[in-house]
């Protein structure tokens, strides 16, 4: 059983790892160094406890010891029970949630060994799924991020591979809007890319750059093909996929919209393209 500590000062040494949660690049600097995280709000800690990450402490306002008295109970970690007005003095916003937990990150796979790993799912009656991984290029905002982890997650992607620039999964508004899905999708991180598209063969798959150009084929095109092996790419919510990653993609592919519009946001991309290739039994 966790013990249940009450804290009045804000500078209290036991609560570092809460301190100044809205300094983004103070947060993203530390917390991969510190192999920590921040899960907000009563769900999204479930979800990270029941994907079996360590607790390191939990932070809660009164009212929220109640409703978390089932984790308190089993938690070998501290528990600090907070005031509102202090639990905004140290994390540097109004939790609204009134539940922060810090955990431990767990070390990446490679991506070579997630490839092999990514779970195929259960054949349909007359056709053997395939497996979809999706690669995010240079995504740089939490929110577009977490969003497309949660659209992985509802849409049955089997691992997601991030290019090294990208945005942490893990960091605490990615998390918020993933609604803890980046604890359900199998991800990490590639080292040498575009290159890694060749690891991507190697593993069989066929790589679909999600793109504007004049030899793109529609995403229903590329979903008829009913690829066994498919990685999809997506490109940054600005300029989108480098030069060199569309030179090394097997297929470029577009989404048919209107006249008038010419691309949709990242997050909402990966949803329509997660959709249409998804596996139908025949």
């Amino acid at each position: 059983m966790a013990d249940l500590i009450t804290v009045e000062d804000p500078d209290d040494p036991r609560l570092r790892d809460y301190t100044g949660l809205t300094d983004v690049e103070l947060r993203r600097r530390r917390e991969p160094a510190e192999g920590l995280f921040i899960a907000e709000g009563e769900k999204v800690i479930r979800r990270a406890k029941d994907a079996g990450y360590e607790m390191r402490s939990m932070l809660l306002s009164a009212k929220w010891v109640d409703v978390m008295r089932d984790v308190v109970d089993e938690l070998p970690a501290p528990v600090y029970a907070v005031s509102p007005e202090l639990a905004e003095r140290v994390t540097g916003y109004h939790v609204h949630r009134g539940a922060l937990a810090s955990m431990q990150r767990k070390p990446l796979p490679t991506a070579d060994d997630l490839l092999q790993s990514a779970r195929r799912p259960v054949a349909m009656e007359s056709v053997n799924a395939g497996q979809r991984v999706a690669v995010f290029e240079d995504i740089v905002d939490h929110a577009n991020l977490g969003a497309a982890f949660r659209n992985a997650a509802a849409l049955g992607v089997d691992a997601v591979l991030l290019t090294p620039r990208c945005a942490d999964p893990l960091y605490r508004r990615a998390v918020k809007v993933s609604m803890g899905a980046v604890f359900q999708v199998p991800w990490t991180r590639l080292e040498s890319w575009p290159k890694d598209v060749e690891l991507l063969r190697t593993h069989g798959f066929t790589t679909a750059a999600l793109c504007l150009s004049g030899q793109s084929i529609t995403i229903d095109e590329l979903a008829s093909r009913n690829i066994e092996k498919l990685a999809l790419i997506f490109g940054t919510e600005g300029d989108g996929l480098t030069p060199e990653a569309l030179i090394a993609a097997d297929e470029h592919v577009r989404i048919p919209m209107d006249a008038g519009v010419d691309s949709l946001n990242v997050a909402a991309a990966s949803a329509v393209a997660f959709y249409a290739t998804r596996w139908r039994s025949a």
